[in-house]
């Protein structure tokens, strides 16, 4: 049995960080080694307004959070303004040199989902990238007092406590159509299950409930299948089952400690992290079952809690150990270039989940008494903070795409 045995297993499930160290490190610079940031890449200078105070503000905020764009008073390559023209509708009109680039109104649930969605049409027209602004986030928040599961927006706006388990949940994933998610929480049992809320009716089931843990469950890119841990056969091993939890079938058979599945854009292969080499590692499989084939990060002895990008499908992120604390990283399936260090964090930074541009993603920053939601460019390695300080301790987000 490798260093990770069951039981350390389960004592990292517990704090709710599967396959990443509990020893955290004070809020000081460190040696990050070779940390890739790209602060010369070209940006997109532009000018950008609202008609009204909320879409100005929401309009600042939003191109300000994005890599690719630079905030210019005056003279930007594009001129781009926001117009509320009726209830939940906002008109996108974009200039080039006094031409007209895009002129559209989104329709939205509320006036600041119109604004995103209008906000993705301008990036899409301006630098031919998919919007990332319309995302909706699923996250583990302690506001109140315990790890309960809450959904925004990108920019947690809309922000709503979905579970009042009053026990400890983790590990919140959305269902492909934006409608149900998954978590692992010790309500009721006391120990990690699998829960399925449907978010329309608000109903909450138990979706698998074996002897020891059930945990890390994520939809398939098409809602048919899910992918978890179970540990009720021994060590924690990847299964995979529809998409009501039935039909449980193993997908592992390694003797050694899996966690952290993930699904390729298509779904014919799952991510996943074991410590068969005697340290968490990555590794793929065919979705089918079948022998895992290590992935050659070569980056460090500690990779785990990947996340396969669906706007790139060559792209998986994943933490990674850098000195003492831990970092984003980039693996390239495609071998256009090395694995890469992405982030730049001052204290750890973990758990990231891809944004639709195969560009940005979401993380945690995690220091001793606090954790914090940020978005980073992967590009740039531009990071700006999303959640407030008034949700406390915020961690694990999950992305749906719009």
């Amino acid at each position: 049995m490798s260093p990770f045995s069951l039981n350390k297993f389960l004592r990292v499930l517990a704090a709710g960080i599967a396959f990443t160290s509990v020893s955290l490190v004070a809020q000081t610079s460190r040696n990050l080694g070779d940390v890739v940031i790209r602060a010369d890449l070209k940006t997109i200078s532009v000018t950008v307004s609202g008609s009204t105070t909320e879409l100005d503000g929401l309009a600042n905020l939003a191109f300000n959070a994005h890599g690719r764009y630079r905030r210019v008073a005056s003279g930007g390559t594009f001129d781009i303004k926001f117009t509320a023209v009726a209830a939940n509708q906002v008109q996108v009109t974009v200039t080039k040199a006094g031409a007209v680039a895009l002129n559209q109104v989104a329709q939205g649930t509320s006036t600041r989902n119109a604004f995103f969605r209008a906000a993705d049409a301008a990036v899409t027209a301006t630098s031919g990238l998919k919007g990332i602004f319309a995302s909706r986030l699923a996250f583990i928040s302690e506001y109140s007092g315990k790890s309960e599961v809450f959904t925004g927006d990108l920019f947690f706006g809309e922000v709503r406590q979905i579970t009042k388990d009053n026990a400890q949940a983790i590990r919140p994933r959305w269902s492909p159509d934006g409608g149900k998610i998954l978590y692992t929480s010790f309500y009721k049992s006391g120990f990690p299950d699998i829960f399925l809320l449907d978010l329309n009716s608000m109903q909450r089931s138990t979706f698998v409930s074996f002897k020891g843990t059930n945990s890390g469950a994520r939809f398939s890119p098409n809602g048919s299948q899910v992918a978890m841990v179970l540990s009720g056969e021994g060590n924690p091993e990847i299964y995979v089952s529809n998409a009501q939890g039935r039909g449980v079938a193993r997908r592992t058979r390694t003797g050694s400690v899996e966690a952290s599945p993930a699904w390729s854009p298509d779904g014919s292969r799952i991510v996943f992290t074991s410590d068969a080499a005697g340290g968490p590692q990555l590794y793929v499989m065919p979705a089918a079952g079948g022998t895992g084939q290590r992935l050659p990060t070569n980056i460090s002895g500690y990779c785990a809690e990947p996340d396969w990008s669906l706007g790139d499908p060559n792209k998986i992120a994943f933490t990674t150990r850098i000195g003492r604390g831990y970092q984003i990283a980039v693996y390239d399936l495609a071998g256009r270039s090395p694995t890469k260090v992405v982030s730049k964090a001052p204290v750890d930074a973990v758990e990231p989940a891809w944004l639709a541009d195969g560009r940005h993603l979401v993380y945690t920053e995690r220091a001793a008494n606090s954790r914090s939601i940020c978005i980073l460019d992967t590009e740039t390695g531009k990071t700006t903070r999303l959640s407030p300080p008034q949700l406390k301790q915020t961690s694990q987000a999950s992305v749906w795409i719009r």
